[in-house]
C-alpha cells in the first residue's frame, strides 16, 4: 500500500493564504498534520484551512478542516505503512472508484485500521480509500495499492 499525504502544493498554496478559509494558529498542540502525518507539538504554529480530496468527485465530494505545520516540513517519513500517529484510535474507512463515487465504506475500530483498509484495497473497483476521523469526519489521509 501507498499512503499520501495532502500534495505539496496544496500546503504550499494553504500556507500563503490567510481569508475565510485558511487560518494561521500560533499554537495546536496535538493536532492532526496532513502535511507530515504526525501530530503537531507545542509551539508549533499550523495553519487551518478547508481541502477536499480528489477522490471524491461530484455529490461525492467532501470538505472538512485540516491542520498542516506553517512552515514547511519534511513531509511524511514513510508511505509505505499506516502513519501511527494519525492510525490510532476509531476511523472512517471510505473506498473510492475510478470515477470519484463512493463505492464502500466501514468504520475501523481501535487496531482494525490495516485490514480494514487492505480489505477495502482488495476489491479491483477501488482505486483509493481514504481515512477521516471518525468524531469529526475530516480527512486524515489517503492510501492506493503500490
Amino acid at each position: 500500500m501507498r499512503i499520501h499525504a495532502i500534495p505539496a502544493d496544496v500546503v504550499d498554496l494553504a500556507r500563503k493564504t490567510v481569508d475565510e478559509f485558511h487560518e494561521h494558529l500560533a499554537d495546536a498542540p496535538g493536532v492532526p498534520l496532513r502535511c507530515c502525518l504526525e501530530r503537531s507539538g507545542d509551539g508549533e504554529p499550523v495553519v487551518l484551512f478547508r481541502y477536499s480530496p480528489t477522490a471524491g468527485r461530484g455529490p461525492y465530494e467532501e470538505v472538512g478542516p485540516v491542520f498542516v505545520h506553517a512552515l514547511p516540513c519534511e513531509g511524511p517519513a514513510r508511505t509505505d505503512v499506516l502513519p501511527e500517529a494519525l492510525s490510532r484510535g476509531a476511523r472512517v474507512v471510505r473506498a473510492y472508484d475510478a470515477d470519484g463515487r463512493i463505492h464502500a465504506g466501514e468504520p475501523a475500530a481501535p487496531g482494525e485500521l490495516s485490514s480494514v483498509v487492505s480489505g477495502l484495497l482488495a476489491d479491483p473497483v477501488v482505486v483509493e480509500v481514504q481515512v477521516r476521523s471518525l468524531s469529526h469526519g475530516c480527512f486524515l489521509f489517503a492510501v492506493t495499492r503500490d
